[in-house]
């Protein structure tokens, strides 16, 4: 064995600590634009309203501007519920010039390297946007900027929080210059193969390779900023995991999924030689455990969801259908799993039993 001199030991030691010291540091985390009024307790200075008309009532909620079912209300009984999920947060401007365009500058919520740019309005729902590359504790996570009037940065520059990316705009379908802002989501992405499954799937067109909005699965960015700054040391993955489980999805795969292997702190404990692994999802379809498994399926099976009295298709995205404690995977979940497995071509509703 080598004896190593002091010095020698002691430089090592310092090298490990600022090692330890920086993986421990927390995420430097600012919101994407002047807009601050998330903090202020103020949302509707902050969230961008949507225009609603239901039972012939009109309105303008705030409320459909954060994140989750927020939108296209459905009156079940004597109870109204959102059904339309909305994927990230719009911001609204502080600043406007003398046409009413924004002038409010958007920049990134934290360090990391711009990997996609959009500058075609036409090629998305989104129509200008920006995706920047963060690294988390051995993991790769993206925020998205949409609607932007113009890109000032280009795929592989590197940047800090604060870093500026583009000018808000309202380019994009059904954005007018009233309602501009800026659209910004927090995700995982689903699959490396997403090119693969969209055309197995036939989904048209993909002109944004694994970089489109569908291959991104979005959190709820906003909850994230708000519980960030009451613990700066909170983690990306406590809040994943932290976050509330709506039904459990049981796959016949054994090794682990790429998705659980790009997210190592998602995977539970669980059987050391498993025959299938149980996925954990919320509401939205966000991953939230895979757990490895030794139940025995042959298609991919609903293991569990959360009682209900409204009908599961509108408190999913009909990702699940079903009332009470019986539900079953729909298409769209079936397809959703498919592509969190990589197991194409998706299963369909013809399989071996998908419910419990």
């Amino acid at each position: 064995m080598t004896d190593f001199p002091p010095s020698m030991i002691r430089l090592i030691t310092l090298f490990i600590a600022a090692v330890a010291q920086l993986v421990a540091q927390p995420i430097d985390l600012r919101l994407p634009t002047e807009n601050h009024h998330l903090f202020t307790g103020e949302p509707e200075r902050f969230y961008m309203y949507v225009d609603r008309n239901f039972e012939g009532q009109t309105s303008q909620p705030w409320q459909a501007g954060s994140f989750g079912f927020v939108r296209t209300a459905v009156r079940k009984g004597d109870q109204v519920i959102l059904t339309k999920f909305h994927e990230g947060i719009d911001i609204l401007p502080i600043k406007r010039d003398s046409n009413g365009s924004p002038l409010d500058l958007v920049s990134s919520i934290a360090a990391g390297r711009v990997v996609h740019i959009s500058p075609l309005a036409g090629r998305s729902n989104y129509g200008k946007y920006v995706v920047v590359e963060h690294q988390w504790e051995d993991s790769l996570i993206y925020s998205l900027y949409a609607h932007l009037a113009e890109i000032t940065c280009a795929p592989g520059d590197s940047v800090n929080a604060g870093s500026l990316l583009g000018r808000m705009g309202y380019t994009g379908a059904g954005i007018t210059r009233v309602r501009a802002h800026v659209h910004l989501e927090l995700a995982m992405m689903t699959s490396l193969r997403y090119d693969e499954w969209s055309k197995t799937n036939g989904m048209g067109v993909n002109s944004h390779g694994i970089f489109n909005g569908m291959n991104l699965i979005g959190t709820d960015v906003a909850r994230f900023f708000l519980e960030h700054k009451a613990n700066p040391n909170l983690k990306f993955s406590e809040f994943i995991l932290n976050s509330p489980t709506y039904f459990k999805v049981t796959v016949p795969v054994r090794e682990m999924p790429d998705f659980a292997k790009r997210h190592p702190w998602i995977v539970l404990p669980g059987s050391d030689a498993p025959s299938s692994w149980e996925i954990g999802l919320t509401a939205t379809g966000m991953p939230t455990s895979f757990t490895p498994s030794q139940r025995k399926v042959s298609a991919p099976i609903l293991t569990s969801v959360r009682p209900s009295t409204i009908p599961h298709r509108l408190l999913t995205r009909n990702l699940v259908n079903g009332e009470g404690n019986t539900a079953v995977l729909t298409q769209s979940g079936l397809k959703l799993i498919s592509l969190l497995t990589d197991q194409f071509p998706s299963p369909t509703l013809n399989d071996p039993k998908n419910s419990r």
